[in-house]
């Protein structure tokens, strides 16, 4: 399990002691806080673990790193220390390359935030354990109202980006491929909601009942929330380790046991799956000699298949033992933005996105994490994700597929519609051109 280093535990309370329902009562708790970072496992076995079960919480005025500058220098010695929980926008790629975006945006998230708790409650498997201020946490905690989970309706979502216009841009990006720009990429388009009023804790806890995934987890800042349930690791350090897992390769679950084999067996033998998987495994792989020591990239798995709640993934595993004087800002300067989320060449390719797709991604394709005191980091891939904003109702969820040369446009977009499926059922929403 990709776990954070025992600390002095100031009150540890066995599992067995607490009710059923303490997770919730936690996170309601939690989520009152201006900042407040959930990372859920699901209970999921993956290759290096899912995410640690930590729930993390600080006031607005709290300690926070808003840069990779700052991030670069953060000192992680201290024994006792709390771990940094916070996020990567996408939009960090405008302050690692000579990039650039003016589409719409209809969230306001910081580029980078990475807050220190004040309090935070890490699940071990027997306890949960109460580190920094918890004078009258638990109590609180305890006291907390969880009612019955009422389902959210949203009845609409509109596509920012109508049918017609994502299929003219796949056949485009076949051109660009045919050119000789790229040979991969992820094009993604984004469906919204306005003047939405609704609970995050409640709607997270339905996405999590719909879609339960190894790096799901909640996010607020300020207004802003963020509700994922992301089958995907971007980078973790384990001691001098890193571990990278791209996901690339989609096909929905069969509906009886012997289907479910069949649409297996289908994705294991897809020629274009697997040329996307390996592209990008090309990719990570160059990525990570950038801070590896040289001749230790290593691909232990590749073309592993997975099953989720309602999809196959096809996911590969890149290791690397990184040099010893590489910082975290380092690591993020030569792998960020994550490739399976851009296509390959990586630069270009974000620049065609930026031309293709009419929304800003924000948090969308960054990633959510942690740094635990001792410079070890789990950081996700943000997909399978609903972001809203109390302030102004807004809400949206985007999704995208990996388009090659070989891409049909109306398979791309009824894959699209495959990952948004969740999301949809979560919501009770259709979605109307």
């Amino acid at each position: 399990m990709s776990a954070l280093p025992a600390t002095p535990v100031f009150l540890s309370v066995p599992v067995a002691e607490l009710p059923a329902d303490f997770k919730q009562r936690a996170l309601q708790w939690g989520a009152a806080f201006p900042h407040c970072a959930y990372f859920k496992p699901n209970g999921l076995d993956y290759p290096h673990g899912p995410f640690a079960h930590l729930l993390a919480v600080a006031p607005a005025d709290c300690a926070s790193l808003g840069s990779l500058q700052e991030l670069g220098k953060l000192e992680l010695s201290a024994l006792n220390a709390a771990p940094r929980c916070g996020f990567v926008t996408y939009d960090v790629k405008n302050d690692i390359e000579a990039l650039s975006s003016q589409n719409f945006a209809g969230f306001g998230w910081p580029q980078l935030h990475f807050f220190t708790p004040t309090t935070w409650l890490y699940w071990r498997d027997e306890v949960v354990e109460l580190h920094g201020e918890t004078e009258g946490v638990l109590a609180q905690i305890m006291a907390q109202p969880v009612g019955p989970s009422l389902r959210t309706v949203v009845p609409v979502v509109r596509p920012r980006l109508p049918k017609e216009d994502y299929l003219r841009a796949v056949t485009a990006v076949r051109e660009n491929i045919l050119n000789g720009e790229v040979y991969e990429l992820n094009l993604c388009q984004e469906f919204y909601a306005e003047a939405i009023d609704l609970d995050p804790t409640n709607v997270f806890w339905q996405l999590m009942e719909a879609s339960p995934a190894p790096f799901a987890g909640f996010l607020r800042w300020h207004d802003h929330f963020l509700l994922c349930a992301s089958p995907e690791r971007f980078l973790s350090r384990q001691g001098t380790r890193i571990v990278s897992q791209p996901i690339k390769g989609t096909i929905r679950r069969g509906a009886t046991p012997a289907e479910d084999e069949q649409q297996r067996e289908a994705l294991r033998h897809d020629e274009k799956e697997r040329a996307e998987n390996l592209m990008i495994v090309d990719l990570v792989r160059n990525d990570l000699a950038r801070v590896a020591e040289t001749g230790t990239v290593r691909v232990p798995e590749l073309f592993g298949l997975y099953p989720f709640r309602h999809l196959w993934q096809m996911i590969s595993t890149v290791t690397a033992d990184l040099r010893s004087d590489v910082r975290l800002e380092e690591i993020l300067r030569a792998t960020f933005p994550m490739g399976s989320m851009t296509g390959a060449p990586k630069i270009r390719a974000m620049q065609l996105i930026e031309q293709y797709e009419n929304s800003q991604r924000g948090l969308y394709s960054g990633s959510m994490g942690y740094i635990g005191p001792n410079g070890e980091f789990d950081l996700n891939v943000v997909i399978r994700s609903l972001q809203y904003r109390r302030d102004t109702g807004y809400l949206s969820f985007q999704v995208g597929s990996a388009i090659t040369f070989d891409s049909d446009p109306e398979r791309e977009y009824d894959e699209c519609l495959l990952k948004a499926k969740a999301l949809l059922q979560v919501l009770g929403a259709m979605i109307s051109e």
